[in-house]
């Protein structure tokens, strides 16, 4: 038996966002914020964020035993951080640094438009493998890792420590996944060469779990820009990325090592690829079913949102990523991996707080079996479903 279920390491942060009236109707993030114009708000909320915050606090809430790792700063927002982990009783190996600030991050997240991020990494830009608590690794199930575009350690030479620490990680028989961020284009790391950088770490990674924007960016670049151009403030970028696309970043994400690939979609759901589950059933404390995982295509549509309860989507693709790690530390099928997944992305729309609002595992299930979602097999579509889909993606 392992001490931890999973250790979650990576990027961690505070999160200040502006709590807007829940009657401010836009139907745009740019409607909202015109230059010159003066928005009322109802006050400044803040939260641990991140992904070792954020799929931490979930995972424990799901009845995990989770073990953190990263660091923050030795300032007032340090101590504010410090503070929260101790009042949530997160254990872990989070340490305070003096060489620079604590990342944090403003959110800017009206209700039912998708936030904007302003990021500061802070002393995330100094973690590196030194930090990694490799014995605590030693006595989990699953090493969790986030998000690379904002850890500069692990994306310099061509991501020599990512790919390092995943091959050691990998070595010690425990399951390795990997959440992502969308890398800013103006920056440093938008820079770097992602797709290289994936095809020398994917092999050693079990799970892949970005957003469908992400992979997109890091996998297949000038798809993405062709793409993005299109764009404009009405529509998403998730809207109009067609099925074939979709379908050729999963493959891709499997033809390059990965066992398990859930790709976040907001508005749209959640799509699963896999390949041979058998180095996953491998790992001591796991056991999926091969004959339901091995090599599965899936898509699972979004549980609606009542507009009435939304106060932000801050974390809810960290939410997703810890309720579908959870379902398989459990042991569960991929249809009901994938639905934890898309409810727990959908209630966490309903939270300010995480520790204190998000449901528990007993009522997601509950919710699972209330509310009916469709789990679409991607291998029994023919061409015109998938004209159809796409169609049915901008609709919506």
């Amino acid at each position: 038996m392992k001490k931890y279920d999973a250790v979650i390491a990576g990027y961690i942060c505070v999160d200040l966002i502006p709590e807007f009236k829940e009657n401010e109707a836009a139907t745009g993030i740019f409607e909202i914020l015109k230059p010159g114009r003066l928005i009322e708000i109802n006050g400044l909320g803040g939260t641990l964020g991140g992904v070792v915050a954020n799929t931490g606090m979930a995972m424990k809430k799901f009845s995990k035993n989770v073990f953190l790792n990263g660091v923050i700063g030795a300032d007032f927002i340090g101590k504010i951080a410090r503070e929260w982990l101790d009042e949530y009783d997160l254990p872990g190996d989070i340490k305070a640094i003096k060489e620079a600030s604590t990342a944090f991050g403003l959110v800017i997240a009206p209700p039912g438009v998708d936030r904007i991020f302003l990021e500061s990494p802070g002393c995330s830009q100094i973690f590196d493998i030194n930090y990694i608590n490799f014995e605590a690794i030693a006595r989990s199930r699953l090493f969790h890792f986030g998000y690379p575009p904002l850890l500069r350690q692990f994306y310099l030479n061509n991501g020599r420590q990512l790919v390092e620490m995943f091959r050691k990680v990998r070595r010690m028989g425990v399951i390795t996944s990997m959440d992502f961020s969308l890398p800013d284009n103006e920056s440093e790391s938008g820079k770097v060469n992602w797709p290289d950088i994936l095809q020398r770490v994917l092999p050693f990674t079990d799970i892949f779990v970005p957003s469908l924007e992400e992979a997109l960016q890091i996998l297949m670049p000038s798809t993405y820009n062709e793409i993005q151009s299109t764009a404009d403030d009405n529509i998403e970028i998730v809207d109009l990325i067609p099925m074939s696309t979709i379908r050729e970043i999963g493959k891709r994400i499997i033809n390059a090592g990965v066992k398990i690939a859930l790709i976040k979609a907001g508005n749209r759901g959640a799509y699963l690829w896999t390949g041979d589950v058998l180095p996953v059933n491998g790992n001591q404390g796991v056991h999926l079913s091969e004959d339901h995982w091995n090599y599965r295509e899936l898509w699972c549509r979004a549980y609606p949102a009542d507009p009435g309860r939304i106060k932000n989507a801050s974390g809810a693709g960290d939410m997703a990523a810890a309720a579908f790690l959870s379902a398989i530390l459990d042991g569960e099928d991929p249809e009901s991996s994938l639905k934890y997944a898309t409810i727990a992305g959908r209630n966490n729309l309903y939270c300010y707080d995480i520790h204190n609002e998000l449901f528990n595992w007993q009522d997601m299930t509950e919710g699972i079996r209330l509310e009916s979602n469709e789990i679409i097999d991607l291998k029994e579509l023919n061409d015109s479903d998938w004209t159809d889909l796409d169609i049915s993606a901008l609709k919506r």
